[in-house]
């Protein structure tokens, strides 16, 4: 067969070659532009040593201890500033702050949360039970909860649990069920805590934190946090109930309205999906068991704008920066 159909193709190079020459190239103009910054910044640095050398009547070189390529050390003088200066930031960073922002900072509890710990006295300031939560704790202060000493945390961390049915989402649990805390135990060294609550029926996302202003924004009601379920009745749910879902019920505890339903299976209608923002408690299966439904699966899809794509079930998962960064902007314009 004659090669000519081909022959346009002959001598040129393979796309992994082309790439690879770019790529050499890109690096050869990022080290040029390095080079040409470094030497600017030498420069300057050089023009400044003998501008304070001129003003104290000394040499450039008596100025300066080492050379910038060798970690540069200037006179005492500005060395000393910069200390001063980044000494005060920390001190700024360790100011007085209520006893209940306290406990959130450290990882142990919501804000609220706190407040129900404080006023009950299990929390100990310099060897003293506080029972005010405003109270201002100050750095040199040792507080203790349930007799450990607390530390304010500064590694936070956040994780998304796909959680499995028959976990409980408290932190401990005196009957020695399964919590949620076991399925993460190998995430993290740091206390976290859930944010929110799914009985030990209830599957699907579940965020864990020690970020206690996080968890505190999270839990109002005032961000209206949205959180989408997937709800498995024992029949079939009848357009009557549908429609009384969606004009809003009346429960024990006062009306709840709904933001959607829809039917999740055109083929099997007793599979409902729910989105909602209120976070009373067990308020999806209350709506369906007050008109006469037994609810067989909830699971939750989404919460708060996180899934569980790709987190199978007992599983989890670190967020990412632009994920926790959404979470802290949050609804923020909906806040009274």
């Amino acid at each position: 067969m004659s090669q000519s159909p081909f022959q346009k193709f002959m001598g040129k190079k393979k796309n992994s070659v082309v790439k690879e020459e770019i790529r050499q190239e890109k690096k050869k103009v990022r080290a040029e532009k390095n080079a040409y910054f470094d030497n600017l910044k030498e420069e300057k640095y050089q023009a400044m040593l003998a501008k304070r050398a001129q003003k104290a009547g000394t040499t450039p070189k008596e100025n300066q201890a080492v050379s910038k390529k060798g970690a540069t050390v200037a006179n005492p003088a500005p060395v000393k500033k910069s200390i001063a200066k980044k000494d005060s930031t920390t001190q700024a960073s360790d100011k007085a702050m209520p006893l209940n922002k306290f406990l959130a900072h450290c990882g142990v509890c919501s804000r609220r949360d706190a407040v129900a710990f404080i006023t009950a006295g299990k929390v100990k300031v310099n060897k003293q039970a506080i029972t005010e939560p405003g109270y201002k704790v100050k750095p040199a202060d040792e507080v203790f909860f349930n007799g450990k000493k607390l530390f304010v945390t500064k590694n936070l961390v956040y994780i998304l649990l796909n959680k499995p049915k028959d976990y409980i989402t408290t932190t401990d649990d005196p009957q020695g069920r399964k919590t949620v805390l076991q399925l993460i135990k190998a995430a993290t060294d740091e206390r976290v805590y859930p944010i929110g609550r799914l009985d030990r029926n209830t599957s699907g996302v579940l965020l864990l934190t020690n970020d206690g202003d996080l968890t505190q924004k999270l839990s109002h009601p005032s961000y209206e946090v949205k959180k989408i379920y997937e709800v498995r009745l024992d029949k079939v749910l009848t357009k009557a109930h549908f429609d009384s879902i969606i004009k809003g019920l009346t429960l024990e505890d006062g009306p709840v309205y709904v933001d959607s339903l829809a039917y999740a299976d055109s083929k099997d209608k007793s599979i409902i999906g729910i989105e909602i923002h209120s976070g009373r408690n067990r308020i999806v299966r209350r709506i369906f068991e007050s008109l006469g439904y037994d609810v067989k699966g909830l699971d939750r899809v989404m919460y708060a704008g996180l899934t569980k794509k790709n987190v199978e079930r007992g599983k989890w998962r670190y967020l990412n920066e632009k994920e926790i960064r959404l979470l802290k902007y949050l609804n923020a314009s909906k806040r009274k």
